[in-house]
């Protein structure tokens, strides 16, 4: 492969793995502005996040068989036209509740981008090369929540939150162009796939039954609502009770991401000491101290906007450090069944983050507890999946030191 071929395609790739965050986060800022103009709250339209992550969640279990059984490109086609015509459909929505569909549409449709550039890694790169193709793409997947709220919170003050559709409406169409033009057919259609429920769920169950997979899945995946607990308050938070405008909470968002980003590039470098095990177990101990302190500090009325961006800067620290370890633990028994295995992975995830954010839509309104209370309760019980979770993983599997190896215990 040409050192041009290869940068072509990981711009793609890179482009496919943004359009989620990009689609999460650039219309955070125009949350008031929506709210004025579809005659709700707030609130109401964060159920708009929370419609999202469901479709997320149920996008990543309905790919995963189709792109197997039609090839890459056909499912890609289809999914991102659907996001487009729901983008647009976006830009001249003027009742929440259809905005609130259209979003969860707009999910299912961006869902196919995702799912289509993991299984396009594992086709078109040498077995070598996929650890560094995936530390690539998830740099793209760093910077976005980074700069989509920040230009999200330009383009909302000097244009209107119309306008952010419309862009995410064009990129849309960009990234399916270049998909077809650029990418090559890497897959074979496998026919004899089945895509009939039954099968489908008999696999799903086979990998949930594995302790060491609900163990960490289910770990994993309580302590990270709490990274959607704080996406889906932070535009109540910042922009409602603490009044700043749509242009700072795009930089606030953007610090924050510094963060979690710095964290996990952190842990690459602390795994070289300790275990996954050891980290994960570490940072939910520092994040259970942390949520209690914020807890304590917001019930007794001590939080400014910069305390709260402190506490919510360490909080989502820890969160950087335990995810790649629980990622990796999860998936790590599974050498054949991995589709599955991270579908089902990620639809938990989703699932939980929409169930955390949408609990912000009913409880946050004009104080910073409730969005305390869920981030520590998440916390805690991630912290009690663990230690009763460890008593059921009978012959461990670990992630080898620089490899895809797995060690059996």
């Amino acid at each position: 492969m040409t050192t041009k071929k290869y940068i072509q395609l990981i711009l793609i790739l890179g482009s496919l793995t943004a359009l989620g965050p990009f689609s999460i986060d650039m219309y955070l800022p125009g949350f008031s502005g929506i709210a004025k103009d579809l005659h709700t709250s707030v609130a109401r339209v964060s159920m708009s996040l929370s419609s999202y992550f469901i479709g997320i969640s149920a996008g990543q279990l309905l790919y995963g068989p189709l792109l197997d059984r039609f090839g890459r490109k056909k499912p890609l086609f289809i999914g991102l036209s659907v996001y487009i015509l729901a983008s647009l459909g976006c830009v001249y929505v003027t009742d929440i509740d259809l905005f609130i569909f259209l979003r969860f549409i707009q999910a299912i449709g961006s869902c196919a981008a995702t799912v289509a550039s993991v299984a396009m890694v594992r086709d078109l790169f040498p077995v070598k090369d996929i650890p560094k193709v995936f530390s690539l793409l998830m740099l793209v997947l760093g910077l976005s929540p980074m700069l989509a709220p920040t230009i999200g919170g330009y383009i909302t003050e000097d244009y209107g939150w119309h306008t952010i559709f419309l862009i995410l409406m064009f990129m849309g169409i960009a990234i399916l162009t270049a998909a077809q033009i650029g990418l090559p057919n890497s897959y074979k259609p496998d026919t004899s796939i089945s895509l009939k429920p039954k099968p489908i769920i008999t696999n799903f169950l086979l990998v949930l039954k594995e302790p060491q997979f609900y163990t960490y899945a289910f770990t994993g995946a309580i302590a990270f609502s709490g990274l959607f607990t704080y996406v889906a308050a932070s535009p109540i938070v910042f922009m409602d009770i603490y009044h700043v405008d749509a242009k700072t909470y795009g930089w606030i968002f953007a610090f924050m991401s510094v963060s979690f980003i710095g964290s996990s590039q952190l842990n690459s470098l602390l795994l070289k000491k300790f275990s996954s095990e050891q980290m994960i177990f570490s940072s939910l101990i520092l994040q259970s101290v942390i949520s209690v302190v914020f807890l304590v500090l917001s019930l007794n009325n001590l939080l400014g906007l910069y305390e709260t961006i402190a506490m919510l800067f360490l909080f989502l620290g820890c969160l950087g450090i335990s995810n790649p370890n629980t990622a990796g633990l999860t998936m790590a028994p599974f050498a054949k069944n991995a589709g599955s295995a991270s579908a089902l992975m990620g639809a938990i995830q989703l699932g939980l983050g929409a169930l955390a954010s949408f609990a912000v839509g009913i409880f946050v309104k004009n104080s910073v507890t409730p969005m305390v209370v869920i981030m520590t309760a998440s916390t805690i019980t991630a912290f009690v999946v663990l230690n009763i979770g460890k008593r059921f993983i009978k012959n461990k599997v670990e992630l080898a030191e620089g490899a895809d190896v797995m060690i059996e215990h």
